[in-house]
């Protein structure tokens, strides 16, 4: 059973950038795209703090967030990478089938991915990722490197939204019509 440690909030300072975006985009009447939690269940709570210092995952979840934009409905995960090579085991089976599923529902789906070592943002269209995935199916690496990317799909900052993910998004929904 997985559990979750002081360590499983990786990636909490890019989920705060999003969040912060996604509540600019609800006051702006832009999107309405909320944080999905993970649920779990705390073993150890320090009882100095209230913390829980252990616990452990219910069950799978799905993406890190699920909304709607202008009538569209969106679904995404964050993640982060540290280097130049994204491993695709930061991609979880249960993630990409939600997403996949999303899809087939005419939803979009996508990952918004920050290249820590080179502070870049990307937005990762779902049809990409399921290339990367059917690549590795066919016995090619288990990842993906940075030169590989689309550089129209990169995520820049505008009008104070540090992770403005709508352009992309925008280029994506043009690109499926």
């Amino acid at each position: 059973m997985a559990t979750w440690n002081s360590r499983g909030l990786r990636g909490s300072t890019l989920e705060d950038l999003i969040n912060f975006t996604n509540e600019t985009y609800r006051e702006k009447g832009l999107a309405l795209v909320q944080k999905i939690p993970t649920p779990i269940k705390p073993i150890n709570i320090d009882k100095e703090s209230s913390q829980i210092t252990l616990a452990y995952f219910e069950k799978d979840s799905t993406v890190d967030y699920i909304g709607v934009v202008q009538g569209v409905p969106v679904c995404f995960d964050a993640k982060e990478c540290t280097t130049d090579t994204f491993s695709m085991q930061n991609i979880h089976e249960h993630q990409y089938r939600f997403m996949e599923a999303f899809e087939a529902q005419q939803g979009i789906s996508f990952l918004i991915i920050f290249f820590t070592s080179r502070n870049e943002l990307y937005y990762m269209p779902f049809e990409e990722l399921k290339g990367y995935v059917e690549r590795m199916g066919k016995g090619h690496p288990k990842n993906f490197k940075y030169e590989e990317l689309n550089p129209k799909n990169f995520i820049r900052a505008k009008s104070g939204m540090l992770v403005h993910y709508l352009e992309p998004l925008s280029q994506d929904l043009m690109s499926r019509q």
